[in-house]
């Protein structure tokens, strides 16, 4: 039985892509999160700067916080630049962390941001996903489908 899709988010700019999260992790379930940033950091953004590859979201103190996401500083920064590997806070409701808190804690699942995008508000905005590690076998399954697909597309295409 195949996995329900998540819920689709409205993204009108995509900065940052983790593609490598869904060849890792299985996702379970996704959350839009707000990012509490300043000002050096949203133009940063808006020009297209910004990695998520390493990141990763960690619930401590009742809330929840973007870990190890570059966004390197801002040209015409001055002094008031920010540091570029610093944590951010992730605004989410106190029922969401709640949630996410438990299943880190007792389901041994892990808090990986697929994307940073801005939303149609010019808001930046994390697609946050609760998601479980695939084992090797789990991986090399995933390869062999996707190798399945893209030779099937082949296929197809040189019949008509």
């Amino acid at each position: 039985m195949s996995r329900p899709k998540p819920p689709q988010f409205e993204k009108t700019k995509i900065v940052a892509e983790n593609r490598r999260a869904r060849f890792e992790y299985f996702i379970e379930t996704v959350y839009e999160a707000g990012i509490a940033l300043t000002g050096t950091e949203v133009k940063s953004l808006r020009f297209g700067e910004g990695s998520i590859a390493e990141a990763y979201a960690e619930v401590r103190d009742e809330q929840a916080w973007l870990v190890n996401a570059n966004i390197p500083e801002f040209s015409h920064g001055n002094r008031f630049n920010h540091e570029p590997k610093r944590p951010r806070k992730l605004l989410l409701h106190e029922r969401e962390i709640n949630k996410l808190h438990g299943a880190v804690a007792r389901e041994g699942m892990t808090l990986v941001p697929l994307t940073v995008y801005f939303n149609s508000r010019g808001r930046a905005k994390v697609e946050l996903a609760l998601a479980k590690g695939k084992k090797a076998h789990d991986k090399r399954d995933t390869i062999r489908e996707r190798d399945w697909k893209r030779e099937q597309g082949r296929i197809l295409r040189d019949r008509n």
